[in-house]
């Protein structure tokens, strides 16, 4: 999606607003990393104060993927901090969506990966290894599935059935 901003692909694509084809989430992330404008084939994640899958996955290659994470809003503790980002990031994750918070900003931050999170926290999260992985969430008013594209600026994040060319 090189140079075309996510408001430019809602313009060019009415049809599939309308369609239900292209969503954008509710704005209510944060911007986190160095790389604010990413896009990829997703991967979904459903957890709850647990960071023990995301590890997990954040530890394959990425090969341009965004992993998007519902971790039920949850505002008590960061299930997603400073390691595993520099691991997805050398891994070649195109970034990372997580519905809960982040913790060791600063280093995710110098990070060459997009990362986009509702705040950041000082408490670490569980290791219990609970969750589902690949299974249909849904984050800020919009259900989101694997194999799904993720398009996201500093405008906001879209969700698209496929992969869009514009």
């Amino acid at each position: 999606m090189a140079l075309v901003t996510t408001a430019e692909v809602c313009d060019a694509n009415p049809q599939l607003i309308v369609s239900g084809e292209l969503r954008a989430l509710q704005p209510i992330f944060q911007i986190y990393g160095r790389r604010p404008v990413f896009s990829g084939p997703i991967v979904t994640l459903k957890v709850f104060e647990d960071n023990v899958l995301i590890r997990e996955f954040l530890e394959e290659k990425g090969n341009g993927r965004v992993l998007v994470v519902d971790g039920g809003g949850s505002l008590r503790c960061a299930i997603l901090g400073g390691n595993p980002v520099v691991q997805a990031q050398n891994n070649g994750w195109a970034g990372i969506v997580v519905n809960g918070c982040v913790r060791d900003v600063d280093e995710i931050n110098g990070c060459d990966i997009g990362v986009r999170a509702l705040h950041s926290h000082p408490m670490k999260a569980n290791k219990k290894g609970m969750g589902e992985k690949h299974v249909p969430i849904t984050i800020a008013g919009t259900r989101i599935c694997d194999g799904e594209w993720l398009y996201a600026d500093t405008d906001g994040i879209l969700i698209s059935k496929t992969e869009l060319s514009v």
